[in-house]
């Protein structure tokens, strides 16, 4: 294997070493799927991506990510830290917006003067809705824990999630989940993620609080799910959970597991046709080679 150049990226981050780590690295084109793998699971982050060269094909970066049991399509916060270390280390601060191509198709992200990178996923799918009881024991929770007015559905903008609303925060803190009874509830489930979420937060001013359990791709809880928050922003206009077709809100997540992160969501229901941005703010804490 030759020298890699790599990048450690710390995404939906307000500060270093909060949000959710991500390594980058660079000039991977004459990588095999197989070392890539092997390199994920190294690092051991929740996800991991490579670079297939410092030059755009197609109008966009390719760009493969991995977890560290497997290859995904899609992931929030990878998108957005790869595209960061893409403007910052390749084009050198110059872009104010860049294409990634991934398996799951091209993802724009734009750069604000603020700091915030935002990507633009796709039109979320809506798949099966399950019983509030059947989450509940899963995540050991009583099901009068979860809302009942609306319903638990698998959501997908490019990776799917179960989407389960809870009535308050003190729920969403004591949710543990029972690995044998996820395991078997995702064998024929097309989600393979739970996102839970309440409308109560940690930190004033935002609006909602997440967490998220993907033990199927080796991550038991992520800090920082920014697919999962995008299919949640499909969710919460498709249900008008805020009693309106479009949101503009600030969901954190993992409070729970010390990486507090900060989401910003945007969707708007125009018409059947669910437009959705995820957006937040990334750091590089180091730089180094693979040998």
């Amino acid at each position: 294997m030759k020298q890699l150049p790599f990048y450690i990226v710390d995404v939906f981050a307000e500060k270093k070493y909060a949000g959710n780590q991500l390594a980058v690295f660079r000039r991977a084109e004459e990588l095999s799927g197989t070392e890539m793998q092997a390199l994920a699971r190294e690092m051991n982050f929740s996800e991991t991506t490579f670079i297939l060269g410092d030059e755009e094909r197609g109008q966009g970066f390719d760009v493969r990510i991995f977890t560290p049991a497997e290859e995904v399509p899609f992931a929030g916060h990878p998108t957005l830290g790869t595209a960061h270390v893409i403007r910052s280390e390749i084009l050198k601060g110059k872009a104010e917006a860049i294409t990634l191509n991934l398996k799951a198709g091209r993802i724009p992200v734009t750069f604000a003067a603020d700091g915030n990178s935002w990507m633009k996923q796709v039109e979320p799918e809506f798949g099966k809705q399950h019983p509030a009881e059947a989450l509940a024991a899963i995540l050991n929770l009583a099901a009068a824990d979860i809302d009942d007015r609306f319903p638990v559905q698998e959501v997908s903008t490019g990776l799917p999630f179960s989407i389960v609303p809870l009535k308050t925060l003190a729920a969403l803190k004591k949710a543990r989940v029972d690995r044998d009874r996820y395991f078997a509830f995702i064998k024929d489930s097309w989600a393979k993620g739970i996102l839970v979420f309440c409308p109560q937060a940690h930190e004033a001013g935002n609006d909602v609080s997440v967490r998220v359990f993907v033990d199927y791709f080796g991550v038991p809880e992520d800090p920082a799910t920014g697919s999962g928050n995008g299919c949640l922003a499909g969710w919460l206009v498709r249900h008008r959970y805020f009693g309106r077709k479009s949101i503009d809100i600030r969901s954190e997540q993992g409070y729970e597991i010390d990486r507090p992160s900060l989401l910003l969501l945007k969707a708007e229901d125009d018409s059947g046709h669910i437009h959705i941005s995820v957006g937040g703010k990334c750091i590089t804490v180091a730089r180094g080679e693979f040998k």
